[in-house]
């Protein structure tokens, strides 16, 4: 049966990325839908019938595991999801499987959470509190740091073989000066990453949707992402 693209309701963020790149290095037919979080789409009724947490991405795929469409949201949700439907960057057994699986963990439960929180107060909030930006920009070091000390012993986050936690901590990592990271001070990662960055479909996922991002400059921006419409509910 030949696969109907896949809708993806995304944005040119880090979790957005994930998704694209993922599709891109599957080879799956997609349709990208800007999902403008500046402007408040992701509380638009429609889009909160697939994501309810009105964060983006969310897919839904026309052929589920039944035959039948299915939604999903959360990025890693989705990335399990696509590794299952195609066979790829997710292995079969268990033992290798399970060690892609912590990483990804890693990622969602650390990794994103953490330097969200770095980029927000370094770049975003509007006051400069000293305290939270050396805690989050420590904690930042901290990761980069697990992630390189397991990089000296593996040419993969997972091991071996290219996976879903590659895909996923990639993104995170494309603004490290932001964070106030110095690449070179993490070289088994740096070397990771200039090797991820240079995949062909890693370029092209980057790239979905990126000409619509403009600089976070309007206050009516600032309130609909950090304010109190994300404390509404819709």
């Amino acid at each position: 049966m030949t696969q109907a693209p896949i809708d993806v309701y995304s944005w040119a963020t880090p979790n957005g990325h994930k998704v694209h790149i993922m599709l891109e290095e599957c080879g799956l037919p997609y349709r990208a839908h800007p999902i403008h979080i500046g402007k408040g789409d992701q509380f638009d009724p429609g889009f909160l019938k697939i994501s309810p947490n009105n964060k983006i991405p969310a897919i839904t795929d026309p052929l589920g595991p039944d035959g039948q469409p299915i939604s999903l949201f959360e990025s890693g949700a989705i990335l399990v999801y696509l590794a299952g439907k195609t066979g790829k960057f997710l292995p079969t057994g268990d033992r290798e499987r399970y060690e892609v699986l912590q990483w990804l963990m890693f990622q969602m439960g650390g990794v994103g959470p953490m330097l969200g929180q770095a980029h927000h107060f370094r770049l975003y909030a509007p006051e400069k509190i000293g305290y939270a930006i050396e805690r989050y920009s420590n904690e930042a070091k901290r990761l980069y740091g697990v992630i390189d000390k397991q990089l000296s012993s593996h040419p993969f986050i997972a091991g071996d073989s290219y996976s879903i936690a590659d895909i996923a901590i990639f993104p995170w990592l494309r603004s490290w000066e932001n964070q106030g990271i110095v690449l070179a001070d993490y070289p088994h990662l740096k070397k990771w990453f200039e090797g991820i960055a240079a995949r062909p479909a890693v370029q092209r996922g980057v790239k979905v949707l990126a000409d619509l991002r403009q600089p976070l400059t309007g206050d009516k921006e600032r309130e609909i992402l950090f304010g109190s419409t994300q404390y509404q509910r819709h």
